[in-house]
Formats: structure tokens, sequence, C-alpha cells
């Protein structure tokens, strides 16, 4: 992916919380920040805040971060479903400039507010503004 194909980032600093046992940063904290950042990017493609997770794809480690390590997560778009918003994932290493993994498919799905997936009526990636949800959430999670 080059730094051009990536519509959506974020970097965190890597801390001591971060690592696993061998010093280094420890995958599932990596991957939690990934389904992180996805949703977001999701809801703001979607403009629905009930976009959820439904795949990830395998997950190709190539290499780590260690304490004070600044990492870079981007994501772009690949393509919408009816109900769905399917993204690609990669991760450097700004220090040593490396990779450090790969996520070719992540998938959202659009929910309605019953819970179910519902059409989103989007078919292509919005660059000039984010499809900011119009309401709170917790306005219609009592509806009905």
């Amino acid at each position: 992916m080059e730094k051009a194909d990536i519509t959506f980032r974020t970097r965190k600093w890597v801390r001591p919380e971060d690592l696993n046992a061998n010093g280094t940063l420890f995958g599932g904290s990596l991957l939690k920040w990934i389904d992180e950042e996805a949703a977001i990017y999701a809801i703001l493609q979607l403009g629905n805040g009930r976009a959820v997770t439904k795949y990830i794809s395998e997950i190709n480690f190539v290499s780590s971060a260690v304490q004070g390590d600044l990492i870079e997560m981007g994501l772009t778009a690949k393509r919408f479903g009816r109900t769905s918003l399917t993204m690609r994932a990669e991760v450097r290493n700004m220090i040593t400039r490396q990779s450090i993994l790969t996520i070719e498919e992540i998938v959202f799905v659009n929910m309605g507010a019953d819970g179910r997936p519902q059409p989103h009526g989007y078919t292509e990636i919005t660059y000039d503004r984010d499809r900011i949800p119009t309401h709170h959430l917790t306005e219609t999670l009592h509806e009905d």
C-alpha cells in the first residue's frame, strides 16, 4: 500500500502496557487499535454509529515495535457492498520504517436500530467530508 493509497490514518505511541513478555508490541493491543480505527472509519464512511465488525481476514505480522516506537495505522476503503464496507489495513513502524502487518480485508456491516443489517446507500468513498452520524446512539437505543 502506497502512502497515497491510505485514506485514513492514525498514530500510536508504544507504551509499557502495550508490550508482551518479549518486550515487543503485543499483537492483541495492535489488533484492538486497528479494530477501533476501522470502526471509526466505517462510521464516517457509512454515516451510522451502528457499524459493526463482521470479518477480519488473515493477519500477516512481518515485524514488531518496541517501547517508545511510533506506529502509523493506515486504512483504505476497497469496496462498498449493499450493507457493508470492506477495507484494507497496514501498520508501519515510523521509527524503523518497516511494515508491521497487513490485513487485506476488514469488513464492517451497517446495522439498523433493530440490530439487523441495513442498506447504507453508498457506492463511493467520501474524501471531501465525513458522513458524520446525524444522531447520537443513546438517543435511539431505547426506541420501540
